[in-house]
This record gives structure tokens, sequence and C-alpha cells, in this order.
């Protein structure tokens, strides 16, 4: 997680506050960074953000967010 903010500009509390849910609307630069370092593209974000809850979908092949996260 450390790496991920880092490399997002972002603190790691805030990228905490954000994964916890502590963070309810961060900032869409915010976003934007992090999806970069995790390697989404928005459009994969926002599809998840509005898939229906009972939608499995991974939004990129391989490892899923929050695999990358911890990485």
């Amino acid at each position: 997680m450390l790496r991920t903010a880092l490399d997002a500009g972002v603190s790691p509390e805030t990228l905490r506050k954000i994964e916890s849910g502590r963070v309810a609307t961060p900032a869409f630069p915010t976003i934007a960074a992090i999806a970069g370092v995790l390697g989404l593209s928005l459009d994969a974000v926002w599809s998840e953000i509005n898939r229906s809850d009972g939608e499995v979908e991974s939004a990129r092949p391989g490892r899923d967010a929050g695999e990358r996260l911890a990485s």
C-alpha cells in the first residue's frame, strides 16, 4: 500500500482512509492517480462502481485491484 500511495502522490493515510471508506468522496484527481498506478482505466473504475451487487467481474485480467493495492 505504501508504494501505491507514494507512486500516486498521495499519503498512505489518505489511501487507507479511501480504502476503508472514511473518505466518502475522494477528489477525482486522487482517484485518477491511484487508478493509473494500479493500471486501471477510469472506465474500468466507473464500471466497477456502477456494477450490480450480484455481478462479479474483474476490472482487468490478472491481479485484482485489492491485490495491486497490497503490493
